[in-house]
């Protein structure tokens, strides 16, 4: 009876790999998830010095929101970067501030994924001191998550009176009541004579803790 040698599944692998994908492959680095916060005075170039600070440490751009609010240039931005590089990274991004630009960087866990009850919240009325406040409150008492806010003074078309407006993304916990969150918006928004629209949009995955 011939003698059959145990198969050697490493480097059965390491020759798949080499010759489907042309290399070996290996272990791909541990990557640490970051989120920064960043402002200053707006001017040309801002974004490129970050970006290329992120580059040059190997790290990953996901996703950012920035804009320019009253003369300064402000933003978030969410990073993957090897895990052994994080601290230089954070270094380095700090570093720009000695240009007029102030980084402050988070390290964040990663979150498990579940399902969400996603609502998209708009506002539009005369502006007016406190209108924020009251609809924060109240979302604040039902439970919701305020995931996005955007808001805008705007001139109306017509009578060239200061608009307010106002879209925000929330998470809705299970435990709400959808119609009696609602039924209180409205009556807020006849107070503050301002309208407002609630609508559901499909449930879709989520990591918790984001805001």
């Amino acid at each position: 009876m011939p003698c059959v040698a145990p198969l050697n599944t490493a480097r059965i692998g390491q020759y798949f790999a080499f010759h489907v994908f042309g290399c070996f492959c290996y272990n791909f680095p541990m990557h640490h998830s970051l989120v920064m916060t960043l402002i200053g005075s707006d001017r040309p170039g801002l974004v490129d010095s970050v970006a290329s600070i992120v580059a040059e440490h190997g790290g990953n751009w996901l996703e950012s929101r920035m804009s320019r609010l009253g003369g300064q240039f402000a933003g978030i931005v969410h990073v993957a970067v090897p895990a052994d590089k994080e601290r230089a990274l954070a270094r380095a991004l700090q570093g720009l501030d000695a240009r007029g630009l102030t980084v402050v960087v988070h390290s964040t866990p990663q979150l498990a994924v579940v399902p969400r009850q996603t609502s998209i919240l708009e506002i539009v009325g005369q502006d007016r001191p406190g209108i924020i406040r009251q609809i924060s409150h109240t979302l604040a008492g039902f439970g919701v998550n305020v995931e996005e806010l955007d808001t805008e003074c705007a001139s109306a078309a017509m009578s060239g009176e200061t608009l307010f407006k106002a879209r925000a993304v929330l998470t809705l916990p299970d435990s709400c009541n959808a119609a009696e969150l609602r039924r209180t918006l409205e009556k807020i928004a006849a107070d503050l004579i301002v309208e407002i629209s609630l609508e559901n949009i499909p449930r879709e995955h989520h990591h918790p803790g984001r805001d």
